[in-house]
């Protein structure tokens, strides 16, 4: 049986975080393109999402393109960016029949026009869904939510002193603001870092590490993952009972 459908609701997370880092090194070990390890690191989305639905996990974001990718290669950028607009265009029918909501979060200024008008009609298309929001951080920094979100902050409170900002009141205007915070973040590939994904938000998600590379992640492990994460006692800062 799935291991998915194994464990309890109550020590399940509400909202899982994947950098699906290995793609690159992927293909090297293989002598393919790089972009052969990019558009076998999208194939994984599917089968992940339908694990989360039967797992019950509302809320999964993925951190597909970062603020610091536009250092790489052109022309690994302009086929990042062509796997995006056909993942788009193909995938949307398939979220929307069952019931996954897509949420783009990140700096979309700096994407074509035509990209951008691609997420403007997916998100639109499954704004109702309600089974899981599918989160897909694309041209995102962690801090640069930060920042975004406190200038938001300000231009809404114009006569307000910075003094009076909140937690609160600046969560409230991160890019992820109708969100649970992170339970459990997982990276692949080996690396023991989070590079700068969803910081504010994972203050107190629990780390798991695994070696596999993403195109070689299965769901199998991602519900080793969530096995992994009931079993951790999350005390959120206070003291452990004797």
């Amino acid at each position: 049986m799935d291991k998915s459908f194994t464990l309890t609701l109550n020590t399940l997370p509400k909202h899982v975080g994947i950098i699906m880092d290995g793609n690159r090194r992927w293909a090297k070990k293989r002598l393919l393109p790089t972009t052969l390890g990019h558009a076998s690191g999208a194939k994984r989305v599917r089968a992940i999402v339908e694990t989360c639905i039967r797992s019950n996990v509302s809320h999964l974001s993925l951190f597909a393109f970062s603020t610091e990718n536009w250092r790489r290669p052109e022309e690994e950028v302009s086929v990042l960016m062509g796997l995006f607009a056909n993942y788009l265009q193909n995938e949307v029918n398939e979220m929307e029949a069952n019931g996954v909501r897509l949420q783009v979060v990140g700096d979309k200024s700096k994407f074509s026009a035509e990209l951008q008008e691609l997420i403007r009609k997916a998100e639109l298309q499954t704004q109702h869904n309600q089974k899981i929001t599918l989160r897909v951080a694309a041209n995102y920094g962690g801090r640069w939510d930060m920042v975004q979100a406190a200038k938001a902050w300000q231009s809404a409170h114009p006569q307000e002193p910075i003094s009076s900002l909140t937690e609160e009141g600046l969560a409230a205007y991160l890019s992820t603001s109708d969100a649970p915070e992170m339970d459990l973040l997982i990276r692949t590939g080996g690396e023991s870092r989070i590079s700068n994904f969803m910081l504010w938000q994972a203050a107190y998600a629990e780390m798991f590490f695994i070696e596999t590379l993403w195109p070689d992640f299965t769901t199998k492990q991602f519900c080793e993952a969530l096995e992994w994460f009931s079993k951790r006692d999350r005390r959120f800062g206070s003291a452990a009972p004797f």
